[in-house]
């Protein structure tokens, strides 16, 4: 059986299903037939022209991208700006984009933070800013039909599901957010499951959230850890906030643009905070708390696509699969 544009989605979204995207994202299928046949795939921080342009040049016909080229809707394509050439492109060489963004921020297992925290070798880690889990889903299930229910589920979203029981009938619980409950109930009843208990919870879910905070394997001092995050994030520089003269032991972070997670960070304990796109007057609120180390958005994002390549390779070896060798930071930097 050919491999399709669905099954790359399916093994994507087993791992960040879309409902953990934010309200004003727009991951997902952007461009192109889901039951095309896949003939290679291009993983991208951003879907540019250019990386439209190297996808089909190595007779790929599908780019994973970090960033969706859309995030809102378009009115008209006449080439005005680079997202409508981009989609023109996209379209005129038969290439498919697909995004997976905040969806994929705010898993805590093999997501953007937790490849920056590997990166930075942290250990100890979780989620900085959890968010409400939403349902806790009990039920009883055959002992034959446990680990295949189980599977389902988890590639619907259900979080930390938890089987235990004797040997004939089986108990199965797991965690979900409100958007999923049709899909689950659906799915459920499509398996002849019609007696089950879905309730309300409050509490926060360690897998799902903003940011992620860990640990060094020893503590270092502050410019040492500047070179250290330089050497492996591949920043050309930091901004930072004034040095406080202590070591460094716990690291918050989170990819992309994080400046809303700084309270968090400074009320965890965190020595430092990683991310990007810090504006002026928000250096002033790290007020000596905390140290903020501003890397920039693409520096702090990049190793992402390795994190796709992986995904995506480990369950396909029917087509090729590349790492972009297109530079998409719009950001230049010049030094005397």
């Amino acid at each position: 059986m050919p491999t399709t544009i669905r099954d790359v989605m399916k093994v994507l979204e087993s791992v960040a299903p879309p409902v953990y995207q934010e309200s004003y994202d727009n991951a997902g299928l952007i461009v192109g037939d889901p039951s095309a046949e896949v003939t290679g795939v291009v993983c991208s921080l951003d879907a540019t022209e250019e990386v439209v342009a190297e996808t089909a040049a190595k007779g790929c016909n599908l780019v994973v991208a970090h960033h969706p080229i859309v995030f809102k809707g378009l009115k008209r394509f006449n080439g005005s700006n680079y997202v409508e050439r981009t989609v023109i492109r996209a379209i005129k060489e038969g290439v498919a984009i697909y995004a997976i963004h905040t969806n994929l921020d705010n898993v805590y297992h093999r997501g953007v933070n937790a490849k920056i925290a590997e990166r930075l070798g942290l250990q100890n880690t979780s989620i900085l800013a959890p968010k409400t889990v939403g349902h806790k889903l009990t039920l009883r299930v055959e002992t034959a039909q446990a680990g295949a229910l189980q599977a389902k589920l988890e590639q619907a979203g259900v979080q930390r599901i938890h089987i235990t029981g004797g040997t004939d009938r089986l108990r199965l619980e797991g965690y979900l957010p409100d958007a999923l409950i049709g899909a689950t109930e659906a799915l459920l009843r499509s398996d002849g499951i019609n007696e089950y208990e879905l309730v309300k919870v409050e509490n926060a879910d360690a897998a799902f959230g903003s940011g992620m905070v860990g640990e060094l394997p020893e503590a270092m001092g502050e410019k040492d850890f500047m070179d250290h995050v330089i050497d492996r994030m591949n920043a050309p520089l930091i901004r930072h906030t004034a040095l406080r003269k202590q070591p460094v032991k716990k690291v918050a972070l989170c990819g992309g643009s994080g400046s809303f997670l700084l309270r968090k960070a400074i009320a965890c304990g965190a020595d430092v905070f990683i991310t990007g796109d810090f504006k002026y007057h928000e250096f002033f609120d790290a007020e000596g708390k905390i140290v903020i180390m501003d890397i920039g958005h693409f520096e702090s994002e990049q190793f992402t696509i390795e994190l796709l390549r992986d995904i995506i390779g480990e369950n396909f070896s029917t087509f090729a699969l590349h790492l972009t060798g297109v530079i998409t930071n719009p950001v230049n930097y010049y030094h005397k």
